[in-house]
């Protein structure tokens, strides 16, 4: 027991009640006919707040449902006979004092053994929300970040959660982890969620839940999250009283991890807190193997020929190349073949190499597609020929990838090669004599001059109605640090990006398959989380900020130093154009903005206006040299993208 001074005197008026905290322990104190009393907060009913309630005719009433109780004994009028606990008060002369037990040492808990074995499989941040219903895996977060185990971010929107969480995953190969409560907590998790199985990013996602016994009895916030997640989730599961907590959170690791994808657990309430003396489970030792997985001789051989037999042979990489480019690089220089990427692999090679053909598609370069139209044989490693890539069907095409679903996914292909990309590219390699000649390389470096004959020309076009994204994106592309992290939004922002954007070798992370609005500053937030040596700049829209707006507050509350470009056009540009497209008139895109600049002052955030092109320049010196968080607004013509 110990003694612990709670009041002043003068501080709580007689006749009235309050809530005191002392240590995890919460009390209803309250000063009643000259005399304090100090009872257990929690109404024995229903564990309403008696700190919250009032004093009416010498009795403590509950704020939830009525009940009375004596304040300075707890003890309730007959026939009742449930009392909350009391506690002993000593008024000094210097205030007024309770005594309660010191605090019991903190019992190992089943949602330790959850994020014990989560750490041990390499999960090292989790993105989320705290709540009421996922409090006591919130409080073994609390206990492993205090160990220095992981990080915790905590989020202003649980979509940011997952979004961060999808682009973690994308980044690194890894698995992130996003936490929400029940209810409407774990369904914002859900677009974000399916960016990740869109595009085949590994995401651990946790959802607390009512407590079991209230379930499906229409329960405040009951909602069958097995049911809502089964389709976005590779595996979804409930744990009871009776799971095996370490071997479920290792399996869902796993799945996340081998599956690319999300894989879903369920905490009720009371599962949560559950005691345990279980060890935390092992980690990705011995139950994961090696995914370099080599193509059959076959196939291997009929790449080969179909490589020595092409005169313009074409490499198409996407994001399944991310991290296996030196032998497709080492092969394509032995080929001189130009490599394009599609947009999500944007960054895969410099831009300035000399067979670099820029993003092929409708966020590319008319070079990509001139060099693929020239092209007698495609080459594709790691794309999955999205219609917005454009890769053209009727080109004799060479495909490899690891999953045998991507294999001839929309149409046929000449030959598909089952395989990892980095291994089949070393074999063909192995076998490739070198070279003779530079290949494509000429007609490579004449396509660019061309092209950047035409980025000069819209770089100068200056109608005094907001810059030109030509102008923009050519400033970021002298400024951007080789070593950075892009994430890029959705909208007019987005293409402009791909086709404009010279890359120095960045890695881009975006919202490929689904094509969320609103990726492109959680996504920064998560890649910040994967690797914080690293510069990230998020590339947005005002359409697109404007969703996670809140979460400026969040990079600033952890230190994020995020360089955030916002290109304000007041307009959801992508849509405009999209109606006028289709032959509609232009309805209901326009968008009421603040300054964007003064709302990142107001978060605690650096934030820098330009409105003339004469003010670039400057701008994005200050803007990436900044060591904190910053925001560029940048006020567009909606005309010029």
């Amino acid at each position: 027991m110990g003694w612990h001074k709670i009041l002043d005197h003068g501080d709580l008026d007689e006749g009235r009640v309050t809530t005191v905290t002392v240590g995890t322990k919460s009390l209803a104190v309250s000063h009643h006919n000259g005399a304090y009393g100090a009872l257990d907060n929690a109404c024995p009913h229903q564990g309403g707040p008696l700190g919250e309630g009032s004093i009416e005719n010498g009795l403590l009433r509950c704020p939830w449902h009525g009940y009375d109780y004596d304040p300075i004994t707890g003890t309730p009028p007959p026939p009742f006979e449930d009392a909350p606990s009391c506690f002993a008060i000593d008024v000094r002369d210097d205030g007024v004092y309770v005594e309660v037990d010191e605090a019991p040492p903190r019992a190992r808990t089943t949602s330790d053994v959850l994020v014990e074995t989560m750490v041990a499989w390499g999960v090292d941040t989790v993105f989320g929300m705290v709540g009421h219903s996922n409090l006591g895996f919130a409080d073994a977060l609390r206990a492993a970040e205090a160990r220095g185990e992981l990080a915790y971010v905590a989020v202003r929107h649980e979509g940011a959660a997952a979004f961060a969480a999808a682009a973690y995953g994308k980044l690194t190969g890894r698995p992130a982890a996003c936490f929400a409560i029940a209810g409407p907590g774990s369904t914002n998790l859900l677009t974000g969620l399916y960016d990740a199985k869109l595009d085949r990013a590994p995401v651990v996602a946790i959802s607390g839940q009512v407590p079991s016994k209230t379930r499906g009895r229409g329960a405040f916030q009951d909602l069958d999250l097995g049911a809502a997640f089964a389709d976005v989730a590779l595996t979804t599961t409930t744990l009871a009283a009776e799971s095996d907590p370490a071997e479920l959170m290792a399996l869902a690791c796993k799945t996340a991890i081998v599956g690319r994808g999300v894989a879903h657990l369920v905490l009720p309430d009371e599962v949560q807190v559950l005691e345990s003396d279980q060890p935390a489970g092992s980690g990705p030792a011995g139950r994961v193997g090696d995914d370099r997985v080599r193509p059959s001789p076959p196939s291997i051989d009929a790449a080969r020929a179909a490589l020595a037999g092409a005169k313009r042979p074409v490499f198409v990489v996407g994001h399944g190349s991310r991290g296996q480019m030196e032998p497709v690089i080492e092969l394509a220089e032995r080929c001189g073949a130009p490599i394009l990427t599609t947009f999500k692999g944007k960054g895969l090679i410099p831009d300035g190499h000399p067979l670099a053909g820029g993003v092929l598609g409708r966020s590319g370069t008319p070079v990509a597609s001139w060099l693929m139209n020239e092209a007698d044989l495609l080459v594709v490693w790691g794309a999955s020929f999205s219609n917005h890539t454009g890769i053209a069907p009727y080109k004799s095409t060479v495909q490899v990838d690891v999953d045998p679903a991507a294999l001839g996914r929309f149409h046929p292909v000449d030959v598909p090669v089952q395989g990892h990309v980095g291994v089949t590219a070393e074999l063909l390699v192995a076998e490739m004599g070198e070279r003779s000649g530079e290949g494509q390389a000429a007609d490579v470096a004449k396509r660019w001059r061309i092209w950047n004959l035409e980025k000069e020309q819209r770089e100068a076009d200056d109608r005094a109605a907001g810059l030109n994204a030509a102008a923009v994106f050519a400033a970021l592309s002298r400024h951007a640090p080789a070593n950075a992290v892009i994430t890029v939004d959705v909208g007019n922002n987005t293409y402009s990006f791909g086709r404009y954007f010279v890359s120095k070798g960045q890695p881009v992370l975006m919202s490929g398959y689904l094509g969320s609005i609103g990726f492109g500053f959680p996504a920064a937030m998560g890649a910040w989380a994967a690797d914080r040596t690293r510069p990230v700049i998020a590339v947005t829209g005002d359409g697109g900020f404007g969703q996670y707006m809140g979460e400026l507050t969040t990079a600033v509350r952890h230190g994020m130093p995020i360089k955030h470009l916002l290109l304000n056009n007041s307009e959801l540009g992508k849509i405009s154009k999209e109606q006028r497209a289709a032959g509609f008139d232009v309805w209901q895109t326009g968008l009421h903005n603040p300054d964007f600049a003064s709302y990142a002052e107001l978060c605690g955030a650096r934030g820098i206006r330009v409105t003339r092109l004469d003010q670039l320049e400057a701008s994005m010196t200050e803007f990436i040299g900044h060591d904190g968080p910053v925001l560029l607004e940048i006020c567009s013509d909606v005309g010029l993208v």
